[in-house]
C-alpha cells in the first residue's frame, strides 16, 4: 500500500509538470470586462458557450497564464480578486503603456521597513518596484518589476524570454553591467558575446552573475 508520504517522496511526482495556466476573476458584466481587457492589448483567446455558460479567456502579453471571467458567483463577488501580480522587466515602461491605453494606474512605489514609499526602489532592486491598477469591477492588479530572479525560482535548463521587449530589456541590462566589467578589467572585452550570454542566463536562474 502506498501512503501519501510515499507518493510525495517519489521522484516521478517531482518531475511531473503541473502548470498554472488559468485564473478566474469575478466580474459583474462580461462584455464590459471583455472591452476593458481588450483595450489593454491583452490577447482574446476565446469567447464561446461551454456547458451552457459563456467562457471568455484573455492572456496578458508574454504570459503563460491566462484569465477567465466568472459572473453571478455568490462565493466570489465582482471585485473580490485582489493582489493579482503582473511581472514586468521595466516598471516605468509597463505603467506608461497601460496609462496610454486608458487604464488608471497609480504612481510607481516601493516598499520600505516603514511601509510603501513613492518612486521605484532607490537601488534598482529587483522585486521592489510596483504600480497598481484595477479593472471596472475593482479587481486589483499589481505590476511588479523583476529583473533578476531569486536563486531556485527558475528551473535550470533552456533560457527563454517571453517577448521581444523582455529580450531587449535583458540586453540593455547586460550592456550596462558589461560596461562596469570593462571598467574593472581596464580594457575592451573581445569575448563580450559569451559574457552577455552568461549574464542574461544568470539573471533568469538566480545564479551568480559573471564579474
Amino acid at each position: 500500500m502506498t501512503t501519501t508520504d510515499d507518493r510525495s517522496s517519489d521522484a516521478s511526482v517531482g518531475n511531473l509538470d503541473t502548470k498554472l495556466e488559468v485564473v478566474t476573476i469575478p466580474v459583474a458584466d462580461l462584455d464590459r470586462a471583455k472591452a476593458f481587457y481588450a483595450s489593454l492589448g491583452w490577447r482574446l483567446d476565446a469567447d464561446f458557450v461551454l456547458g451552457g455558460a459563456r467562457a471568455i479567456q484573455f492572456t496578458p502579453p508574454g504570459s503563460a497564464c491566462s484569465i477567465h471571467f466568472s459572473a453571478d458567483q455568490a462565493a466570489a463577488p465582482p471585485g473580490s480578486a485582489q493582489g493579482l501580480f503582473l511581472i514586468v522587466s521595466d516598471i516605468d515602461a509597463a505603467r506608461d503603456e497601460l496609462a496610454k491605453r486608458g487604464a488608471e494606474v497609480g504612481e510607481v512605489f516601493h516598499l520600505t521597513p516603514d511601509g510603501p514609499a513613492g518612486g521605484p526602489a532607490p537601488d534598482g532592486g529587483t522585486y521592489n518596484s510596483y504600480a497598481a491598477f484595477s479593472d471596472p469591477d475593482g479587481n486589483g492588479w499589481l505590476l511588479q518589476e523583476v529583473t533578476t530572479r531569486l536563486p531556485g525560482r527558475i528551473d535550470p535548463g533552456p533560457t527563454t524570454f517571453a517577448s521581444v521587449n523582455d529580450l531587449a530589456s535583458a540586453f540593455r541590462r547586460a550592456a550596462a553591467a558589461h560596461g562596469e566589467h570593462e571598467k574593472r578589467i581596464g580594457e575592451a572585452d573581445a569575448n563580450w558575446p559569451d559574457w552577455y550570454a552568461e549574464y542574461m542566463v544568470s539573471e533568469q536562474t538566480g545564479a551568480e552573475p559573471p564579474r
